[in-house]
């Protein structure tokens, strides 16, 4: 049984190893294509929120407070205001909604 882990993990660290050098190996020239350069932009963005929004919705102990936490930490941020206020303003949320509420 543990020749059949070594060996997972060793497949593992190949695929995982040849994902990140390939690209580096393969693509030697800069990349013109507007597409393509607009999606390799927001991959870093897209990767965080797909971690990031699991996490909001299961980090309260009511899935109403967290929805409404979302909402309101979205709509701040489309008004422009900073991370801290956003954050604050949300956690805020979370606490009335669970003091009060549920």
């Amino acid at each position: 049984m543990n020749a059949k882990i070594y060996l997972y993990i060793g497949i593992m660290a190949l695929v995982t190893y040849l994902i990140r050098v390939l690209p580096l190996t393969l693509i030697r020239k800069e990349i013109k294509n507007r597409t393509i350069r607009s999606f390799l932009y927001y991959v870093p963005y897209v990767t965080l929120a797909v971690m990031t929004f699991p996490a909001i919705l299961s980090a309260t102990g009511s899935i109403y407070s967290a929805w409404a936490a979302l909402i309101v930490g979205v709509l701040l941020a489309f008004k422009g205001r900073s991370l801290f206020q956003v954050a604050v303003f949300s956690c805020i949320v979370v606490f009335v909604l669970e003091l009060f509420i549920c």
